[in-house]
């Protein structure tokens, strides 16, 4: 292969502020796909909540990479997990796999593929801090082309519980309280939309 293929990997520059809102949750795991060149196999297990990015991660890095994507890797055939693996290290182009869990707590039930787990090093993201929750509000709102005032995302970072699902389950809960009752996104609506939710505020 060219020499080319084993370079660090080169995030487009519209990468951050696109869809992909880099914290201090999630920069360990960019950091270490960046470095790809240096694995210790041509392989990584990606973890980390569900809606926290990470499909959108792994497809940025293969089509940067040229390498190969299991999404859900858990739920594939062990067997075609076992062959992509060794076909990684022969190819030398990268392998990730996105999963719910790392190993030990994966353990597929085909020895092999188990084996090459063990010595598949790990990278993680996780569950976002007040300045990512409070960044996914904004971003979610303005799908919807709802401006989230400062204030406003302050209070709402306060008093919510801070999860990947969740601002996508609020902004959603909100919007449509707004819709309904032809309110503006101010902190009297949004104390309204969850006392009505029933959330504490």
């Amino acid at each position: 292969m060219s020499d080319q293929i084993a370079l660090p990997l080169r995030w487009p520059e519209h990468f951050t502020p696109d869809r992909f809102l880099v914290s201090q949750a999630n920069e360990a795991a960019l950091h270490h796909l960046e470095k790809w060149s240096t694995w210790p196999v041509r392989a990584t297990v990606l973890v980390g909540p569900r809606r926290s990015g990470r499909s959108l991660l792994g497809r940025l890095f293969v089509e940067r990479t040229g390498g190969r994507l299991f999404d859900d890797a858990e739920e594939h055939d062990e067997e075609e997990l076992f062959h992509a693996w060794n076909r990684a290290q022969d190819d030398h182009l990268p392998l990730l796999l996105i999963a719910d869990r790392s190993p030990p707590d994966w353990a597929p039930t085909l020895p092999d593929l188990a084996t090459r787990l063990a010595v598949t090093p790990v990278t993680q993201i996780r569950p976002p801090d007040d300045e990512l929750f409070g960044s996914l509000l904004e971003l979610h709102f303005a799908d919807r082309g709802m401006h989230l005032a400062p204030d406003a995302r302050r209070y709402l970072t306060e008093r919510c519980e801070r999860s990947y699902y969740a601002a996508e389950r609020l902004v959603q809960w909100i919007d449509r309280y707004a819709m309904a009752n032809r309110a503006r996104l101010t902190i009297p609506t949004i104390r309204a939309a969850l006392e009505q939710k029933g959330q504490a505020a």
